[in-house]
């Protein structure tokens, strides 16, 4: 989406742009006349890793398998875009000239395509005997996978003397850096002469082996040359006048830069295809993206220098579909030329602000499985230009997945600037919590203003827009905006056009530190036509030719791919130094700076900052989350019954589910796209998207009810696969767009209804559920059929305004369940036990009349401030406001002001992705409106509907305590916002709460990235309030120098800021009437009611925080991970579809898969069959299913367990062999995140993750995500 950063010159229609840039010619006289130096680079690449897999059901497809020997390809080149300075225009493709669309097929709703490749690469079977490590194995350091080896042995004398000596050095260099700081690091004359700096050794690891350990690891920074955080307090954001490059500089050079070694530029065209933004994925594959494969596979079988890269596998596979034979063939034979080169190889290119690190693992998993399940590839390169702003959790991601290079684009323009002045564009990106240094990724960031042509050649889009010849007149493309248009090149021109363009190169080339140049060659669905393609390649291959022939222009152009450029930069910083003096550098790669940090929050000109997208369509973005924990919940369950179905012969059972659960899979990765879950697509495509989304939550839960059933020991005859569950969830989802509503139980007199829980986490589940009954006349029991204690509460519901009742009742109870099982309860009447006890009701309202429902006794509150509390708090409110205003904690006695407070923003010129404010935010709650709190032996809450200026509020609000007996839920705070921000009075609004606190944070908070980590936010009053606000994923924190820290967990992305100190502030929801000028063409008019749900947490450190603690990036304690799972991984409810005799029980009341609970630091993101469709036809040796284990990284200067039942996993190691209950795991083997690559050390992983194979130890540093290959077959099958 090119255009989403092209209108931001707001002229009158007629007025004519400002020509920044005039054409240059430079003086060739000043150009060396030497023959090129030094050694050709190898025209030999390998573009990928390469897994020829067998095809046993798709004959057709064998024939493309790539084989694995080297793929010869061309040179290649770096490059970067350019600046912000043409004027508003149009999305680049104009409409309505390709063919009419087809009619609608199904766009990734079947679980086919092209996976049909074989199951994970099986491994040798691990020994008959195995047993725990002893904790003093499992906490041994991991030896560094870097240069050299083991040092010889020496005596004690000399190795005491060593050792004298070191600590000796050591001591200096400490007083040295205290004294006089870490050496900045300064320019260098590029120098081919320069010798190679000495290899860098790794860091060792800690040794794990206790609470102070891991503190000591979580709690230090890793060591980099850049730091965003430093980047931001030394840049000054003046939005300096540039020239020609607006937001740069004018860029010069001498012209002996090249003398040694010739500038190699690589030339690669791409086309960026968007799956939905202005239109539906399936309107963009029938317009656009099927003609541009097909133009890719015709115009690059022609000639064998051109070359392409392409991104989106949604796309590719939809395309795959379609295409004849031959066709595919084609396509292989392109990437197995390395002409063609697949990048990324994800399902889309995903969001980096919003999305979860579970989508991000799933959507790329999905593609690049695909992709080397159908041409037999694995991508190597990851390229993504479009999404707003970047997260050092994807470079993680991709790191792990086995990607060894990334390119980037959209990152604040001051940053790039900075940058650039510096030759910094080019990085290695290190995790700010790897002291080890293993997750190393190198990074080109683009330099300018966008990724189209007129900003990609140089620093000067006037000139750069005349080399898109596709805007010649007979194309669909708008001219150039700085009314030099392109011409076509011949014999007469060719000189004077490919001077100007050689002069681009070299002013873009003098950013950066080497000699290899990247220049991008397209735009937002380019390529469209054979016509259009030809006119590219014929025009650039005549100004190549003619800048090849010259040996005194010290140059060679050609088309490349991502990676022959990356290949050619490493093989030339093999050979030359690039390292600056004091540059700490990587062993990943020589010659580069290390940054660590993120780069939120994006903006691309003056003070438009992309902060607003962080929260628009904020109810897709929850629908986004319970896709994600259902579709996790039901990988778990089709584990399990695929895995236990082996034992109980239930081969009946349909696997007609299998292509719903890739349906799912396809349908949550393909709403990670960079226009879907940030919110940022037309209405229609919005719709389109949440339907799928509905799809795929109805189809899981119906798979999810039948494997209840199953996993409890019902298995009557399943050969009829329209045969129902016996079970229904009970929650349901009539449409896309209405929030879930309970079902309500009505038992019988003398019969019984049941409920089976299913718990998602590794933890066992002591919480209070809920239920919605018709009557509140009922007794609970467990699966023993013993009594439980049980409360009811009537159902609120505002009508106008006023709170009433519905006439149902929610009934509460304390459940236990076990880490991933399943437990029973029943809801009966007539029973010879205690019934429900009714909460008391008690109101602040000032409506005369409030009619009380039955059973209830109902009172009026006296006084404005009201308390509620349970074992753990005390909460203080403000009843004619309904507003939090303090927290008491019991057991230290310290209480925190809140200060909760309602507001909203007037804004004039945001849109779907920019936040522009006018002004601060002001409070509308008014004294007065509705006031309830209801207590109960179980569950404390309040309902507040505040009264403001119009008649129907955006929102109702209730805050929740429980009483469950020393567990999770009694330590948290849940509020829950109902938004209704619907309807004209509220149009250009922007709602939020404020917890106004008492906590001295200097206005630095956390947030967390992806929720995977979490990043140090500081609020500078040198940017706007806009600029101040950044993403918040699932949690945002505050804490002062002793340690009082305040967390907000949330169930779905928003964006959040610190404005002044002590307060922290969420975005809730937003209603915009105008476009924002960034492509979209409209507002967000399409607000839904939905509910919003945080939980809150108050905590005190046991342990002194270190001085610099405001410096650190911190860490949530272990008691806040839990409760975040807690919240976003709940417990799924199916409930029986009729009342049935009390004496009617399942065969087992229960499901315990593992042996005992996890460690409570560590978390299993997955566990799933990634191929189902070719389970039932697979090898039982067959390694058929993964699992991804998390250790979590905590911050231990907080109790440990904050009271809870838990261990951590150096008190208890995680062993797989011994983890499944009635399974074993056999021929299991460490693997990527994507599932694709085995080898350790190319992964960045230490050499530990080895055991696991021979011992089943989970060997996992803090803040790691470890992937496994394995099998789970019942004891009888092992021994058959």
């Amino acid at each position: 989406m090119a255009c989403k950063l092209r209108h931001h010159e707001h002229r009158a229609p007629n007025h004519q742009p400002k020509l920044h840039g005039a054409t240059v010619t430079p003086d060739l006289n000043r150009w060396p006349h030497l023959e090129p130096k030094g050694p050709r680079v190898s025209d030999t690449y390998h573009p990928y890793e390469l897994f020829p897999v067998p095809i046993p059901t798709r004959e057709s497809n064998e024939a493309l398998k790539i084989s694995p020997r080297r793929c010869r390809t061309g040179h290649g080149r770096k490059g970067a875009p350019t600046r912000d300075d043409h004027p508003p225009r149009a999305r680049s493709v104009r409409r309505g000239h390709y063919p009419s669309p087809a009619a609608a097929m199904p766009f990734f709703s079947g679980g086919g395509g092209g996976r049909s490749g074989a199951l994970l690469p099986t491994t040798s079977k691990p020994k008959a005997h195995h047993h725990l490590r002893s904790k003093s194995s499992l906490s041994a350091p991991a030896s560094s996978r870097r240069r050299g080896g083991p040092h010889s042995a020496s005596s004690p004398y000399s190795r005491r003397a060593l050792c004298l000596a070191a600590a000796a050095f050591a001591a200096l260099f400490v007083l040295a850096f205290l004294r006089l700081g870490l050496p900045s690091s300064r320019p260098a004359a590029r120098s081919p002469h320069a010798r190679p700096r000495a290899r860098l050794t790794r860091r060792p690891a800690f040794r794990l082996r206790d609470s102070a350990a891991v503190a000591a690891r979580i709690g230090r920074e890793a060591p980099v040359d850049i730091t965003t955080r430093d980047l931001y307090d030394r840049i000054q954001f003046l939005d300096a006048d540039g020239g020609a490059w607006k937001q740069g500089w004018e860029v010069k050079y001498r012209g002996d830069e090249w003398d040694g070694e010739k500038l190699k530029v690589f030339v690669a065209p791409h086309s960026h295809n968007d799956p939905g933004w202005i239109r539906t994925v399936e309107e963009y594959y029938e317009r656009q993206s099927r003609h541009i494969l097909d133009t890719i596979v015709e115009s690059l079988s022609k000639d064998s220098r051109r070359k392409f890269i392409w991104e989106e596998m949604s796309y590719l596979e939809r395309w795959w579909r379609d295409a004849p034979r031959k066709k595919q063939e084609a396509f292989a034979k392109l990437v197995r030329d390395g002409q063609l080169e697949i990048v990324s190889g994800g399902w889309v290119m995903n969001d980096e602000a919003n999305s979860h690190y579970f989508a991000i693992i799933e959507q790329m998993m999905e593609g690049n499985m695909w992709l080397n399940d159908t041409i037999g590839v694995v991508p190597k390169n990851s390229w993504s230009i479009d999404p707003f702003g970047y997260s050092s959790t994807m470079a993680y991601l991709l790191r792990r997945m086995g990607f060894h290079n990334m390119l980037i684009q959209r990152t604040h323009y001051e940053l790039k600037k900075e940058l650039a002045m510096k030759k910094n564009l080019e990085y290695l990106w290190r995790q700010n919590w790897d002291i080890e240094e293993t997750t190393d990724i190198f990074v080109h960031m683009m330099p300018f203003y966008s990724y189209d042509i007129p900003h990609t050649c140089g620093p000067e889009p006037a000139i750069c827009c005349q080399f898109d010849f596709a805007r010649m007149r007979g194309f669909s493309y708008e001219s150039c905006p700085w009314r030099f248009d392109p011409v076509e090149t011949d014999a007469d021109n060719v000189q004077e056009r490919a001077t100007k363009l050689l002069d681009q190169y070299r002013k873009k080339s003098t950013l950066y530190r080497t000699n290899t140049l990247l220049i991008p060659l397209g735009d937002d669905f380019r390529y469209v036509s054979v016509e259009e393609a030809e006119v590219q390649f014929r025009n650039y291959e005549k100004l190549f030719d003619y800048i090849n022939s010259d040996p005194h222009l010290n140059a060679e152009v050609k088309f490349g791919t991502l990676e022959d450029y990356f290949s050619t930069l490493r093989d030339e910083a093999e050979k030359i130094n690039y390292s600056r003096p004091g540059e700490l550098g990587s062993v990943e790669l020589q010659g580069f700076p290390t940054l660590s940090g993120d780069f939120f929050t994006y903006a691309d000109r003056n003070q438009d900052y992309w902060s607003g997208y962080y929260v628009s369509r904020p109810f897709f973005k929850a629908v986004d989350r319970v896709l994600e924990q259902t579709l996790r919940a039901s990988e778990i369950l089709a584990s399990f019954v695929l895995g236990y179905c082996q034992k109980f012969q239930c081969a009946k059972l349909p696997i007609s589910f299998s292509h719903k659960l890739t349906a799912a899979r396809r349908n949550l990765a393909l709403f990670q796209h960079h226009d879907g879950v940030t919110g940022t697509a037309k209405d229609h495509v919005v719709v389109d998207y949440g339907t799928r989304m509905h799809t795929s939550l109805q189809d899981l839960q119906l798979f999810m009810s039948r494997a209840v059933e199953v996993l409890l020991g019902d298995f009557h005859d399943r050969s009829d696969p329209t045969l129902l569950s016996h079970f229904e969830p009970v929650q349901e989802r009539s449409k896309y767009d209405v929030q879930p509503v309970h079902r309500v139980l009505d038992p019988r007199e003398g019969k019984a209804q049941s409920i089976v829980f299913f718990n998602p986490l590794e933890q066992t589940r002591d919480e209070i559920v809920m239920v919605v009954v018709s009557t509140p006349d009922v007794s609970v029991l467990n699966s023993n059929g013993s009594c439980l204690q049980s409360q009811v509460s009537p159902e609120w519901q505002f009508v106008s305004d006023e709170k009433i009742s519905t006439g149902r009742h929610r009934l509460y109870w304390r459940a236990s369940v076990p880490a991933l099982g399943l437990e029973t309860y029943y809801v009966v009447t007539g029973q010879d036990c205690e019934k429900a006890i009714p909460a008391v009701v008690k109101t602040f309202t000032a409506s005369q009349q409030f009619p009380c429902p039955e059973p209830y006794v109902c009172s009026k509150l006296e006084g404005k401030t009201v308390e509620m509390k349970n074992s753990y708090y005390t909460l203080s409110f403000d009843a004619s406001h309904g507003l939090l205003q303090t927290v008491t904690g019991h057991k230290d006695g310290e209480q925190t002001v809140i200060g909760e407070e309602i507001g909203m923003y007037r804004s004039h010129g945001s849109g779907a992705y920019l936040f522009k404010p006018i002004g601060e935010a002001r409070s509308i709650v008014e004294e007065g409106g509705h006031f309830i709190l209801t207590e109960g032996p179980l569950v404390q809450e309040t309902h507040s509907l505040p009264k403001t200026e119009w008649h129907k509020p955006p929102l109702s609000h209730s805050t929740r305590i429980y009483d469950c007996g020393d567990s999770i839920q009694d330590m948290l705070i849940e509020k829950e916002y109902h938004v209704e921000l619907v309807g004209h009075v509220f149009n250009d609004k922007e709602l939020i709460v404020r917890y106004k606190t008492d906590i001295d944070n200097q206005r630095i908070f956390y947030s967390d990235l992806n929720g995977f980590q979490m990043s140090r936010r500081q609020t500078y009053d040198k940017i706007p309030l806009q600029g101040n606000y950044y993403p918040m994923p699932s949690l945002a924190f505050l804490q002062d120098s002793l340690g009082n820290r305040f967390s907000v967990h949330s169930k779905q992305s928003l964006g959040a800021a610190s404005l002044k100190n002590g307060w922290l502030e969420i975005m809730l929801d937003r209603r915009l009437v105008q476009d924002d000028g960034r492509g979209l063409g409209q507002g967000v008019m399409d607000n839904r009611p939905m509910n919003v749900i945080f939980h809150l947490l108050r905590e005190s450190n046991v342990s002194a925080l270190p001085k610099t603690h405001s410096l650190l990036t911190l860490q949530p304690s272990l008691l806040s991970h839990r409760v975040g799972a807690h919240l976003n991984y709940p417990m799924h409810a199916f409930m029986s579809k009729k009342p049935h005799e009390k004496s009617f029980k399942l065969p087992q009341q229960s499901f315990t898969p593992l042996t005992a609970s996890l460690p409570c630091d560590v978390h299993i993101v997955n566990l799933k069959v990634p191929q189902p469709l070719r389970f039932p036809h697979t090898e039982a040796a067959s390694q058929r299913f993964a699992i991804l284990l998390q250790r979590r990284g905590w911050d231990a200067s907080y109790c440990k367990k904050g009271g809870l039942h838990c261990t951590t996993v150096e008190e208890e190691p995680v062993n797989l062999f011994y983890m499944f209950k009635d399974l074993s795991a056999v021929n299991v083997k460490a693997t990527s995140l994507n599932l694709l690559h085995d080898d350790p050390e190319m992964l960045g992983y230490l050499e530990q993750i080895g055991d696991v194979a021979q011992e089943g130890n989970v060997l996992i540093s803090p803040m790691e995500i470890q992937a496994y290959k394995l099998d789970l077959q019942p004891p009888s099958s092992q021994e058959e």
